[in-house]
């Protein structure tokens, strides 16, 4: 692993950290869900830097980071239309 990879490996690490704290943290439901969509995006970057790193492992673990963002933007968007519809009920009361 070069100099550059571990730093962006420690950078990321930190970030997940962060992320994590949020995520418990978060004020608001929709803090929190961004806090997990934060998480999500950094665990495909970790991936994609470990595939990156080692070769002979590439495909398996750019199959899993594919899977992790597609289930980030799954995840985003089921919130999103959850928190329109709850929108949509206050509204009509």
């Amino acid at each position: 692993m070069t100099v550059l990879s571990g730093s962006l490996a420690v950078f990321l690490l930190v970030n997940l950290v962060v992320a994590l704290i949020c995520a418990v943290r978060g004020p608001t439901d929709a803090d929190r869900m961004l806090a997990a969509l934060l998480f999500g995006t950094t665990g495909v970057a970790i991936l994609l830097l470990l595939a990156h790193t080692y070769t002979p492992a590439r495909g398996g673990i750019v199959d899993v980071a594919l899977v992790l963002a597609l289930l980030a933007a799954i995840a985003g968007i089921a919130f999103a239309e959850r928190a329109w519809r709850q929108e949509t009920r206050d509204d009509d009361a």
